[in-house]
């Protein structure tokens, strides 16, 4: 599973840091824009541009389509410094930009269909497996309605879920003309990830155009050789994982400064005062401390998948097992970081347009997302150090 590549990355080193340059230059736009995400629903077109001028969506998409190649943990310290500024874009931006990665995994032909006379075509997605499929000649039939299509609207292809007549579960990648997209996205919070539905009726996916799971899982992508730069023989599901957990540590990041400046409100400029309140110091302290150890984990899990990859070894199923579990926990994390801080912030904190309030409400509502329950990964966790089988196929 997931053999090792025979080379690095094309990319220099330098290129991760200069990019995330560029968008801690962006931070200032992502957060004037926040409301008006908020108010449309979506991410601004003008974010979106300027994501794409600075490079962001090319981050994980091969050197052969224009791409950089850039290791994980490049693009997700990106992810983090946007939610910094707003987590709805960051959440939209990053599923978009995540999925170059899965498209370097499928068949050329796929990838050619998608990047061929365009390598900044980006794709929308939503991967439970509501799809009806229908095996046909060629490939299948395929209808079925998605929730949850975060940036569907700045997107001209998605991939869906489904399941084969034999169980099996597989990716499809449709285009544009052969779904809609239904304005239903009306949240609390992450309100403007514009995660409508997609619906299709009976279009025809051609096999290429398919990604097992399997392939995702044993590492037998048909997009991949063992030439190919040793991000594209991580996991898949290691990368969508975090993808939709990363943000909220950006926007908790985000919730202790407003936090800091809150009290400081408070304390009518005597910062002497406020900074012997022992709870306003827990307060600071371990949340600063919460944020630390989850980019720790994050990174601390990427690295020694691609050096066990660049050391020409597999990566052990039973540390994926352990890194999809962490990954599961980050928003329960940072759910207890934005309520701790989020009760002690004072009477303007309830308010609408309350700045701290709209941290609470977007990381509470990333924890709907099927991928941060962390229940079943932890049973997984628990079954399998005991001897058990793994049933989990997405780590």
């Amino acid at each position: 599973m997931n053999s090792p590549a025979k080379i690095d990355a094309i990319t220099t080193p330098t290129a991760g840091a200069e990019m995330l340059q560029r968008i801690i230059a962006l931070q200032p736009l992502f957060r004037k824009n926040a409301q008006q995400a908020r108010a449309e629903r979506k991410v601004p077109q003008e974010n979106i541009d300027a994501l794409r001028e600075a490079g962001f969506f090319l981050a994980l998409q091969p050197a052969s389509w224009g791409g950089y190649e850039l290791d994980p943990q490049d693009f997700f310290r990106m992810q983090i410094a946007i939610a910094e500024s707003c987590m709805s874009t960051a959440w939209a931006g990053g599923i978009v930009a995540v999925h170059a990665f899965q498209i370097a995994l499928m068949d050329c032909r796929a990838q050619q269909d998608v990047w061929g006379e365009d390598i900044h075509t980006r794709v929308s997605s939503a991967y439970a497996p509501m799809g009806k499929v229908e095996v046909v000649d060629g490939g299948f039939r395929f209808s079925g309605r998605w929730g949850w299509s975060s940036g569907c609207d700045h997107c001209t292809w998605a991939l869906l879920g489904g399941l084969l007549p034999d169980g099996s579960y597989r990716t499809f990648l449709v285009p544009r003309s052969d779904y809609i997209i239904e304005d239903t996205w009306h949240s609390m919070g992450l309100q403007g990830t514009g995660s409508n539905d997609i619906v299709v009726q009976d279009a025809f996916v051609p096999d290429y155009r398919t990604h097992k799971q399997t392939d995702g899982f044993e590492g037998t992508n048909p997009g991949v050789s063992a030439d190919s730069a040793a991000l594209y023989h991580l996991p898949w599901a290691q990368l969508f994982v975090r993808v939709v957990s990363t943000p909220a540590i950006g926007a908790a990041g985000d919730a202790l400064s407003l936090y800091q400046n809150l009290v400081k409100g408070k304390a009518s400029g005597d910062i002497t005062k406020l900074a012997q309140d022992l709870g306003t110091q827990m307060r600071i302290a371990q949340a600063r401390n919460a944020i630390e150890e989850m980019t720790a984990v994050m990174f601390g899990n990427f690295d020694a998948m691609l050096q066990a990859l660049r050391a020409g070894q597999a990566i052990d199923i039973d540390a994926r097992i352990l890194y999809r579990y962490q990954a599961s926990l980050v928003i329960e994390k940072c759910i207890a970081v934005v309520d701790d801080l989020f009760s002690s912030a004072g009477g303007s904190s309830v308010f609408a347009g309350s700045e701290i309030q709209q941290r609470f409400l977007d990381i509470h509502t990333a924890r709907a997302h099927v991928a941060n329950n962390p229940t079943s990964f932890a049973r997984n966790l628990g079954a399998v150090a005991l001897g058990a089988d793994n049933k989990d196929f997405f780590v």
